[in-house]
C-alpha cells in the first residue's frame, strides 16, 4: 500500500493532469466570471492588504486619482455592489428637475448560486452639470451604496446575465445574454417585481429568440432604426431577429396584448400560461450568417441602415454583413488585430468609421471604404494606451470624434481622434500620454467589464468593474461626468478662467 503522503502526491498529479486536459475557456477568464459576494470587512481588509503588497501600483494609482476627483469631475457617484454585474446600461429618462434628472439604470447580479441571478432595474438620480460641490463629490465611501442609486425592481433571471442591451426605439424593452443559445427579451416595466431568494422560480421572459446552435454569451446588439436584435455565439454564427415578427404573429393571439403607449411591446396578461409555455413565447431568426471561424465576441448595427451590421471574434476577424446580399460576409477583414477581438462599435455620426478592441491591448479604427491592404486589416489608426485586454468600446453620442474604451487594467480611457497628430502648443501636456488620449477614468481598481454613455445627459458615463481579484468579491458601479473644462474648446475655457482670475484678483485686493 502507498503511504498517505504518496497518495496525496498522486492525487495532486491527477488534479494537475485533469486541469491540463480541460479545455481553456478564454472568455470565462477574460471577462472575470467567478462571482463572489462581498466578504466580511475583516476579510476585505486582509485581501486589500495582500493585493496592495502584490500590486502596489494599483493602490497608488487609485489614491492619486481620488485626490484629483474634485478637479477632474463635474459629478461623481460610487455604488458598491454585493455581487458583480457584467453589464450596465442606461434606460429611459423618467423625470427632469431643477438640479437633477431621474433615469432608469439596468444592472445585474451575478451570484454563486446561493441566491438567484438577477436582472436589476434601478432608479438613478443624475445630478445636472455644475451643481455638485467639489467637496461633496470627493467624499465617498468605497464600501457604501450610493444614495443616487436605488433598486426599483428585481427580475429573477434564468442563468447569469452576461450582457444587457436596450431597444433604442423603446428602452423599456431589453435583451439579455446568458450561458445558453437563446436571447431573452424583457419588458422591464411589465415584469413583476420579484424577491430573489434561494429556490424562487425564474421570471418568465416576454420573448425568447432561438437560432443559435451553441451558447451565445456576449455578442448582442439592438438596432437603432428598427426593432431588430443581433447576436453572436460559440457556434461561430451571427443571428438576426425582428421583434416585429412576434408582434405580427401574436396580433390575433388573445394570450398577449399590446400595452397602451408601449411602442408595440408585448406584455402577457397576468396568470396566463401553462407549464409547457412557462418559458415564454419564442420566434426564430430572420437570418443566420456564416463567416467566422471561432467564437463571435461582439456585434453591432450600422447606425443608419438596419440591413448592415458587423461582428468581431476570436478568429481575429472583423466582418461586415449586408442582409440584402445573402448570408456570406460582404467584407471580411483578416487579422484586424494580432489577437482575439472582444468588442466593436460603429460611429453614430459617421457611417464610415468603426472601432474594435482586442486582447492585444489596443483599439483600432477602420474606415469601411478602405478596410484591408494586401488581404489583412488596414486600420486608419491604432490607439495604444491600455496595459491589458480591451473589453468594451463605445463612441460618444456627444462628439463624433470621441470614444471610450475599458479594459482589464482597470482603466476607462476617453479618446479623441481629432487630437491625433495635432501639435499641442501648451507644454503642460504629459509627454508620455498616448496620442488621442485626453481623459483617463481611474476610479475602478479591477477590470472594467462594461460602460455606457448617457444619451439623455451629455458626457455622463456609467461604468462597472468586477472586483473579484481586488476585494474578494462583488463589484463597483460608478456614474461620472468629467469637468467641462476638459472637453470644451480651449479658447472658451481660457476665456472663462481669465474671468475667474480677474475675480480672484479683485477679491484679494479688497481690504
Amino acid at each position: 500500500m502507498d503511504s498517505p503522503q504518496s497518495q496525496q502526491q498522486q492525487q495532486l498529479q491527477q488534479q494537475q493532469q485533469q486541469q491540463q486536459q480541460q479545455p481553456v475557456v478564454k472568455k470565462k477568464e477574460t471577462r472575470g466570471r467567478k462571482p463572489k459576494p462581498k466578504e466580511e470587512k475583516k476579510d476585505e481588509q486582509q485581501a486589500k492588504k495582500m493585493k496592495a503588497h502584490q500590486h502596489p501600483s494599483v493602490d497608488e494609482r487609485y489614491t492619486q486619482w481620488k485626490s484629483l476627483v474634485p478637479v477632474l469631475y463635474d459629478w461623481f457617484a460610487n455604488h458598491n455592489l454585493v455581487w458583480p454585474s457584467l453589464s450596465c446600461r442606461w434606460g429611459p429618462q423618467l423625470e427632469q428637475a431643477t438640479y437633477k434628472n431621474r433615469q432608469r439604470l439596468y444592472l445585474s447580479e451575478q451570484t454563486d448560486g446561493s441566491v438567484p441571478n438577477t436582472l436589476v432595474i434601478a432608479n438613478c438620480e443624475v445630478v445636472k452639470p455644475r451643481v455638485a460641490a467639489a467637496e461633496h463629490i470627493s467624499q465617498f465611501n468605497e464600501e457604501a451604496r450610493s444614495p443616487f442609486v436605488k433598486k426599483y425592481k428585481t427580475i429573477i433571471h434564468p442563468g447569469e446575465v452576461n450582457r444587457i442591451r436596450e431597444l433604442p426605439q423603446n428602452s423599456r424593452i431589453v435583451a439579455t445574454h446568458t450561458d445558453s443559445p437563446d436571447v431573452l427579451i424583457w419588458d422591464v416595466e411589465a415584469q413583476p417585481n420579484r424577491h430573489a431568494v434561494l429556490g424562487a422560480t425564474n421570471s418568465r421572459p416576454d420573448l425568447i429568440l432561438t437560432g443559435h446552435q451553441e451558447n451565445a454569451e456576449f455578442a448582442l446588439a439592438m438596432c437603432p432604426t428598427e426593432p431588430y436584435v443581433l447576436s453572436g455565439g460559440k457556434d461561430k454564427l451571427v443571428v438576426l431577429w425582428s421583434i416585429q415578427d412576434h408582434i405580427t404573429t401574436s396580433a390575433t393571439d388573445p394570450a398577449v396584448s399590446k400595452s397602451p403607449g408601449s411602442g408595440g411591446s408585448i406584455i402577457k396578461k397576468a396568470g396566463e400560461g401553462t407549464d409547457k409555455t412557462s418559458d415564454g413565447p419564442s420566434i426564430g431568426p430572420r437570418g443566420v450568417y456564416h463567416g467566422h471561424e471561432d467564437t463571435v465576441e461582439d456585434v453591432t448595427f450600422c447606425p443608419s441602415n438596419a440591413q448592415e451590421f458587423c461582428s468581431v471574434g476570436d478568429d481575429s476577424c472583423l466582418i461586415l454583413w449586408d442582409a440584402r446580399t445573402g448570408s456570406s460576409p460582404a467584407v471580411k477583414v483578416e487579422k484586424a488585430h494580432n489577437a482575439d477581438l472582444h468588442c466593436v462599435d460603429w460611429n453614430p455620426h459617421d457611417d464610415n468609421l468603426i472601432i474594435t478592441g482586442s486582447a492585444d491591448n489596443s483599439i483600432r479604427m477602420f474606415d469601411r471604404r478602405n478596410l484591408t491592404s494586401n488581404g489583412v486589416g488596414s486600420p486608419i489608426y491604432k490607439f495604444e494606451g491600455h496595459k491589458a485586454a480591451v473589453l468594451c468600446v463605445q463612441w460618444s453620442p456627444d462628439k463624433s470624434s470621441v470614444f471610450g474604451s475599458s479594459a482589464e487594467d482597470g482603466l476607462l480611457n476617453i479618446w479623441d481622434y481629432d487630437k491625433v497628430g495635432k501639435k499641442t502648443e501648451r507644454a503642460t501636456r504629459t509627454p508620455a500620454a498616448p496620442p488621442g488620449l485626453f481623459f483617463q477614468h481611474a476610479g475602478h481598481r479591477d477590470k472594467v467589464v462594461d460602460f455606457h454613455w448617457n444619451a439623455a445627459d451629455p458626457w455622463t458615463v456609467v461604468s462597472v468593474s468586477d472586483d473579484c481579484d481586488t476585494t474578494g468579491g462583488g463589484g463597483t458601479l460608478q456614474i461620472w461626468r468629467m469637468s467641462d473644462l476638459i472637453y470644451r474648446p480651449e479658447d472658451e475655457v481660457l476665456a472663462e478662467l481669465e474671468k475667474f482670475k480677474s475675480h480672484v484678483i479683485e477679491c484679494a485686493a479688497k481690504p
